[in-house]
């Protein structure tokens, strides 16, 4: 079910660094669907693990698509610490497919391109606002509080 949109104007209620990291891929060749498909279908595996374990530390993710050929995944991060150590647990599902998905892109060069970019934000460094809608990106990784009259983004960039 759909959530219902606030009626006020809010903000993110962060404390502290914010970690982003966004991760997608590029479906190169449409027709070599046997090498980019399980790249495609290794994400949402990864996502419902993190999802199902919330002390790893992934707080909200966002799908999104560029284009018809490029998706990706918005990750808010409870701390880099955490993302680097899930990246690195061999008894987590992100080691093994990264090996697997190496693999693959060294058979199939051409087929299927990766990325990948972690933002490390220190507090005072970003700036939220949502109106009329439900908490959406920052706002659902750390839930949001009532945006004050008069306070200016400035203000709220402000360290």
């Amino acid at each position: 079910m759909p959530e219902k949109p606030g009626v006020e104007r809010t903000t993110a209620a962060v404390e502290g660094d914010v970690v982003v990291f966004l991760i997608g891929m590029r479906i190169n060749h449409f027709w070599a669907v046997h090498r980019w498909f399980p790249v495609f279908c290794a994400m949402p595996m990864m996502l419902r693990e993190l999802g199902r374990d919330r002390s790893l530390g992934l707080l909200h993710h966002l799908l999104g698509t560029a284009n018809p050929r490029t998706y990706f995944v918005v990750q808010y991060w409870e701390t880099k610490e955490k993302l680097l150590a899930y990246a690195a647990a061999s008894d987590r599902r992100h080691q093994p497919w990264w090996a697997r998905i190496n693999r693959y892109a060294r058979k199939s060069r051409g087929h299927v391109g990766l990325w990948h970019e972690t933002y490390v934000v220190p507090a005072g460094s970003y700036e939220t606002i949502y109106g009329d809608m439900p908490p959406f990106g920052l706002g659902k990784a750390y839930g949001t509080r009532s945006l004050a009259d008069g306070v200016q983004a400035r203000d709220r960039l402000a360290v």
